[in-house]
């Protein structure tokens, strides 16, 4: 194996055990991320922890300053609020939009998704919840017959995931919830209900993990300053 080979998978090892404790929130907001630490804790030069810090800051959950190193992202809670907002009303009117045009097949494939999600409440695995949790609502929004808004609701989850990459992991006790409101919105569809009737469930699923994070987010702030 080359020199760059063995690198680069260390470079990985060190990418997935940061990016772990971070979305486990082991690294809360702020936390330093010293690099001859991590890389004593794992075995490895800093030339790997480097390269894994430098890629975490391009996800945007890793921010580095000049003379002073890297730290755990802190949450801009407005921009969050924004987007969370803004994808509420977007995705709820994609799903609505969609629902006619949604088969048993696809209802099916949604509700099979739901229930993966359901058995990772057991044993709760943020990442993959919320890798699920998008599957479950592309299912939903990707039929939308308007491609302005769909193009729009694409956006805003790639926005999302430039801020936070999973707001489960902050708030692990809404995935309960959310699970519930997904058999919900699968059954308003199922029997035909108001498309305003979906559109609203839709964005207030949304609107209430938002609003989750938020309490939660402000919660650890004040904690901190405490």
């Amino acid at each position: 194996m080359t020199e760059a080979r063995r690198q680069g998978s260390k470079s990985e090892q060190a990418y997935d055990w940061i990016r772990a404790h971070i979305t486990s929130h082991a690294f809360v907001p702020g936390y330093r991320l010293v690099l001859g630490t991590i890389a004593d804790e794992l075995g490895m030069s800093v030339v790997p922890v480097r390269e894994a810090i430098r890629r975490l800051e391009a996800e945007g959950l890793v921010t580095f300053e000049r003379n002073v190193g890297a730290h755990v992202s802190l949450i801009d809670e407005s921009e969050y609020a924004h987007t969370m907002q803004t994808l509420g009303l977007i995705e709820g009117s994609a799903t609505a939009l969609s629902a006619p045009l949604l088969d048993e097949a696809a209802l099916r494939r949604a509700e099979e998704i739901n229930d993966r999600m359901r058995l990772l409440l057991g044993h709760f695995d943020a990442h993959m919840f919320t890798v699920l949790n998008q599957d479950f609502h592309s299912v939903l929004y990707e039929p939308c017959p308007n491609p302005h808004i769909l193009d729009l609701v694409h956006r805003g989850w790639s926005r999302l995931s430039g801020i936070r990459d999973s707001s489960f992991a902050f708030v692990p006790r809404r995935a309960r919830h959310s699970v519930e409101e997904h058999t919900e919105i699968l059954e308003l569809i199922r029997r035909g209900a108001d498309p305003l009737e979906i559109e609203l469930a839709a964005r207030n699923h949304r609107w209430r993990t938002m609003d989750a994070f938020l309490d939660a987010h402000r919660h650890l702030t004040e904690e901190g300053r405490s």
